[in-house]
């Protein structure tokens, strides 16, 4: 199984393009979408070539299922324009991993979180920083931004095959990487 995980796409229309073009040559399995796709923020600077209207366009057309959930920029104007739902969260199971996704706004920054069990992955965005790590328990992957990087990581995305999450730079180096040791029971 293989995904392609984005985060944090802030309506810049030329990253989209780009993660659609990532997606044509990966051919994912699934993307996962974890939120903050249109609209940049209150506290984000406004990304080159801010057009939602055309993010809205290019997102159309990816070429495999996508499971989305919503993040705190995501505003219900901006669900009506989607191509496709947004969710409060998601739950996969894949390849004997539960990943959880969320867009993470409303989560601690490290465990405990609550309805979160050890062995699981929490997929999540928000902070625009990568994040490739088990921290009690918890796999926590987080794929950063394509558009507004944070922390002073290269813009960035995600993808998990074979059993690993990897941490892309739009320039095809591998930013981190994280296998999970301890796979989940499926209920």
């Amino acid at each position: 199984m293989r995904l392609l995980i984005i985060s944090d796409l802030h309506g810049s229309p030329e990253r989209a393009l780009f993660l659609q073009q990532k997606a044509e040559e990966l051919k994912p399995d699934s993307i996962v979408f974890l939120g903050d796709m249109l609209y940049h923020g209150p506290r984000n600077p406004l990304p080159s070539g801010y057009a939602p209207a055309d993010v809205v366009k290019t997102l159309a057309n990816f070429p495999a299922p996508v499971i989305a959930v919503r993040g705190n920029c995501d505003a219900d104007v901006d669900v009506m324009l989607l191509p496709f739902d947004l969710q409060a969260s998601a739950c996969l199971y894949i390849d004997g991993l539960r990943i959880i996704a969320r867009h993470g706004h409303d989560l601690p920054s490290e465990p405990p979180f609550a309805g979160i069990p050890r062995g699981s992955v929490l997929l999540r965005g928000h902070s625009h920083i990568p994040l490739a790590q088990t921290t009690v328990g918890v796999h926590q992957w987080n794929p950063g931004s394509p558009t507004l990087p944070k922390g002073g990581f290269p813009p960035s995305y995600g993808i998990y095959e074979q059993g690993e999450f990897r941490v892309m730079g739009l320039d095809g180096n591998i930013i981190m990487r994280h296998t999970p040791v301890t796979p989940c029971n499926q209920p």
